[in-house]
């Protein structure tokens, strides 16, 4: 469960960590009201959950009630990413001279969690780590024991963090770390930690996700899974039981089983195409839930082609094209192209029943991707 913005600092605030005081506003009016009450300059920030917000405008900083207003009626209601955006947080602006990025996260190759530092923050932590990997600091720790004072330490000197503040940088690590473990996160941040010129360190930013399966001990953000939902899509995906995660492509992908999901969203990336979406439909899919897993794909906006990859052992092909046939039969027009690449149990009966008029069917995993990014190129 990936909270929003706002839901992580209310979180991060009674942690006793340093966060800018904001309010919360869903209309124009209440978004001046709330930057009035705060005090300008303020930040107007769409709460989505995507990064490079300030980029795609979704951030703007006002220094009065006029500004508010515009900034309000500019970001409310517009579409960030694919996403809506109807709640904004309205935040106290920071006169900042530094800009840091500290992190708690799974390390899955070695099995524990890692705590990170890096100076170059206020970017994409992603491409840091793709570009310059030597400027985020690392310090591996033993879940038995938790972050211990010296290791948080060692690991903001070993990232260059400024002397006058690294002290404070490792307590809001330290602070991180025990959320990370109490809470049962997968993945906490602020990015960026602010330093302003008065050597005050100020977290400007937080993301905090949580893990599904440990939200039974955790009622009070248990209460908040409806409302860190944000993505309509994603709120359909938790109604079917899918296993979908949303991206910035144009690619729709669906499969059975998340091995051949990723397999075939490296092959979109391989024929240059971009993957929309990591869309599992799971073992033993009946055509029902086929039917689903189209009616969400062509439900994003940003999709323009979609390939559909069925390597059938539980689930079977013919049940498969059954769905296909039933979501595809009940448009007057097909909304996007769709690939099909049908193998394994009752494949050969599947592309019997398969109705090849609505279709592009292809024998191969490799040319139905191919075939994909071509129609989503197409399309655009």
């Amino acid at each position: 469960m990936k909270l929003h913005e706002y839901q992580a600092k209310g979180i991060f605030a009674d942690a006793g960590l340093p966060v800018p005081d904001s309010r919360l506003a869903s209309t124009v009016e209440e978004t001046v009201e709330a930057a009035d009450a705060v005090g300008y300059p303020v930040a107007v920030k769409a709460q989505v959950q995507v990064g490079g917000r300030g980029k795609a405008g979704g951030i703007e900083l006002v220094d009065n009630a006029e500004e508010a207003r515009a900034a309000a009626e500019s970001i409310l209601g517009m579409d960030l990413k694919g996403l809506h955006v109807d709640r904004v947080l309205v935040e106290e602006a920071v006169d900042f001279v530094n800009e840091l990025y500290v992190g708690v996260t799974m390390d899955r190759t070695e099995g524990e969690p890692v705590a990170m530092v890096s100076t170059q923050g206020g970017v994409n932590i992603e491409e840091v780590a793709a570009e310059t990997p030597e400027a985020i600091a690392r310090e591996h720790v033993d879940p038995a024991l938790g972050l211990q004072p010296y290791e948080a330490r060692r690991v903001v000197f070993d990232a260059g963090v400024d002397r006058e503040v690294a002290t404070d940088v490792s307590r809001v690590l330290t602070t991180l770390y025990d959320l990370w473990a109490e809470k049962d996160a997968t993945e906490i941040e602020v990015n960026p930690v602010m330093v302003t010129g008065d050597g005050e360190v100020v977290c400007a930013d937080a993301v905090m996700n949580i893990d599904d399966d440990a939200l039974f001990r955790h009622p009070d953000l248990a209460e908040m899974e409806e409302e860190a939902a944000g993505d309509e899509l994603e709120a359909k995906a938790n109604e079917y039981g899918f296993d979908y995660v949303r991206l910035s492509g144009n690619v729709g992908i669906i499969g059975n089983g998340a091995g051949l999901v990723m397999a075939t969203l490296d092959l979109v990336d391989y024929f240059g195409g971009q993957p929309a979406n990591f869309l599992d439909i799971g073992g033993g899919a009946k055509a029902e839930r086929v039917t689903n897993a189209l009616d969400m794909v062509f439900s994003d906006e940003n999709v323009d082609s979609v390939v559909f990859n069925i390597f059938g052992g539980i689930t079977r092909g013919d049940e498969v094209a059954k769905g296909i046939n039933e979501a595809l039969e009940a448009f007057d027009e097909i909304p996007k192209p769709v690939v099909v690449r049908l193998a394994g149990t009752n494949a050969a009966e599947g592309m019997e029943i398969l109705n090849t008029d609505l279709v592009t069917v292809e024998k191969t995993l490799e040319d139905a991707v191919e075939r994909a990014v071509s129609y989503a190129e197409d399309n655009e």
